[in-house]
């Protein structure tokens, strides 16, 4: 089936005397055992799964051309369960542009755990140089997150089996429609689901699909299980809903972010524009290679200092001033007053999620702003 069709059907794991349309929302933490002490019902106790649950990792597990899901309470528990999974000493290779909750969770939870090297992975030559002895995991993010970086998949790939490592992906900016990291080598693909997949910025959530399933996979599951850090049967309702638009959407929010590109890149008052689907940007032959599409985030250098980029924040009136990214409303921030004293984004730096308003009226938003 193709993705459209995967989405609004593949959720639908109806067991119920009234036929819904619509898988309904299952709010029972425990279910009946029979005479034999079995589940004929397929579930135990909603921690470890649930009617929900299991339609939403199915539909995500299709959309990733995966061999399973788990789905997590949010994007962060959903790379903590990974890391944690991870053998105590071990060393993995992450990017320099990352998300900064990431990074931090590498440097403060796990620090004297885990061993990390943040370094440049679009420059693909020059990660074995990084690899050692106890290295196990490439994490890598594309688009990256602010700086829209794109790191090759399938080279890095190359490289992860070469030396037997595992490679996980954050796809989180290309959702599932736009880049499949299973298809290009990858043994892991994340997305943080509050950003496109749920798309309406009103439910929290993650997942991590899996290539195979193999022992690194079936303790992630544990994690998951055991430790509990899983969405609540509202939260898999909200998400399936969402799934059924998300093809449509991003379709909208791609057209709505190359657009907007466009205008900001030929602006007099723009230094730059970070934009995989703009010629100007540096990997994008590479993006065109493994993405079907942009969605709707971009990143751009206001002329002058933090201060002018504040100017134009605070003067948007579309753009709602707040963090995240990828619903249907439009949303602005100045990246690095949310990352903190040790960030290294540009203070110039405005980070964009275009939404599916008419892209006129954005264009006239930035216009005004700015004047």
């Amino acid at each position: 089936m193709h993705t459209e069709t995967i989405a609004i059907h593949a959720g639908n794991l109806i067991h119920s005397a009234t036929g819904d349309v619509t898988q309904p929302i299952s709010l029972s933490t425990t279910f009946f055992r029979d005479e034999n002490g079995g589940y004929p019902g397929g579930h135990m106790y909603s921690r470890v799964s649930n009617p929900n649950r299991s339609a939403l990792e199915k539909v995500l597990t299709m959309l990733d051309k995966g061999a399973d899901a788990c789905a997590f309470s949010s994007g962060n528990t959903a790379g903590m369960a990974l890391f944690q999974a991870l053998t105590p000493g071990s060393h993995i290779i992450a990017p320099d542009d990352m998300y900064w909750g990431f990074k931090k969770q590498l440097l403060s939870i796990f620090k004297g755990i885990l061993e990390i090297d943040f370094i440049d992975l679009t420059a693909v030559e020059g990660i074995e140089a990084y690899i050692k002895e106890n290295t196990v995991l490439i994490w890598v993010e594309t688009p990256s997150n602010p700086l829209l970086k794109i790191t090759d998949i399938a080279a890095v790939s190359a490289i992860a089996k070469k030396h037997q490592l595992m490679l996980a992906c954050d796809s989180t900016f290309a959702s599932p429609c736009f880049q499949q990291p299973l298809l290009l080598g990858a043994d892991i693909v994340m997305h943080s689901s509050t950003k496109y997949i749920g798309g309406h910025s009103d439910v929290l959530g993650g997942v991590l699909v899996t290539a195979v399933q193999n022992e690194f996979w079936e303790k992630i599951r544990n994690i998951q299980q055991v430790g509990g850090a899983v969405p609540s049967p509202f939260d898999c309702f909200l998400l399936l809903r969402s799934l059924k638009t998300l093809t449509y959407r991003m379709k909208g929010h791609h057209d709505n972010g190359l657009a907007l590109a466009h205008y900001l890149e030929n602006h007099p008052k723009i230094e730059a524009v970070y934009h995989p689907g703009l010629p100007s940007h540096p990997q994008h032959e590479i993006a065109k290679k493994q993405m079907s599409g942009y969605s709707g985030m971009l990143s751009v250098l206001v002329k002058g200092d933090g201060e002018n980029a504040r100017k134009v924040v605070n003067k948007v009136k579309l753009f709602a001033q707040a963090t995240s990214l990828g619903g249907v409303e439009s949303l602005i921030e100045h990246r690095a007053s949310v990352e903190g004293p040790d960030t290294k984004t540009p203070q110039n730096l405005i980070r964009i999620s275009v939404g599916l308003e008419h892209i006129d009226d954005l264009i006239s938003d930035f216009e005004q702003a700015l004047t």
